[in-house]
């Protein structure tokens, strides 16, 4: 090699380890998916991806620069979530955030392998979407609204608030059956004396 080329060489290979040529180099596009449980038009929604927009904005992560983000609505159709969910995951994100356990389920007919972090879902070791709180184990993670074991304190509350009461009725949720269940079986506990 002669001295020209070698400087040639090594000219081409320090510019390409200088910090400005390192610089240019483009980011990684994350890509964030979002399955809604609500029409576009829900307002309260709206106002939750608004703000998670922001935050992210705030942690670095902008829409159209580094990252892209692509929300998918339900509608309470059942037909129109599960194309939805599917239409979602053909897209390959990153990573997809779920408002609902129903969304959650919907989605993980459609993916096991896509990570899925659920954002307000009613009892999901219940309606099987994870294992446990502490070991969500699968493709899903998050927040839980509440646990239906805390049943038996609505009691006691109800209890407190009202002592003459002897007789309580519960309303079940035909998708969540666990709040009757759960509230059923906090009221044959010895200690209520109801019937």
């Amino acid at each position: 090699m002669q001295r020209r080329e070698f400087f040639t060489v090594l000219g081409g290979a320090a510019f390409a380890w200088s910090p400005a040529a390192r610089a240019q180099k483009p980011e990684r596009m994350r890509h964030i998916g979002g399955f809604m449980s609500t029409g576009e038009s829900d307002p309260e929604q709206q106002a939750r991806l608004t703000a998670f927009a922001q935050r992210l904005k705030e942690l670095g992560w902008i829409d159209g620069r580094n990252m892209r983000l692509d929300i998918r609505w339900g509608s309470g159709d059942d037909e129109r979530n599960r194309r939805s969910a599917s239409e979602l995951v053909a897209l390959a994100p990153d990573i997809i955030l779920a408002d609902t356990g129903q969304t959650v389920a919907t989605l993980q007919k459609a993916t096991r392998t896509i990570p899925i972090v659920f954002a307000g879902a009613i009892d999901p070791v219940g309606a099987g979407s994870i294992e446990s709180l502490a070991r969500p184990g699968g493709n899903a993670t998050g927040f839980t609204v509440f646990e239906f074991a805390i049943s038996a304190k609505w009691l006691e509350l109800l209890r407190e608030v009202a002592p003459r009461v002897t007789r309580a009725a519960v309303l079940g949720i035909p998708p969540v059956p666990q709040v009757s269940a759960s509230l059923l079986q906090s009221r044959r506990s010895p200690q209520w004396g109801w019937n």
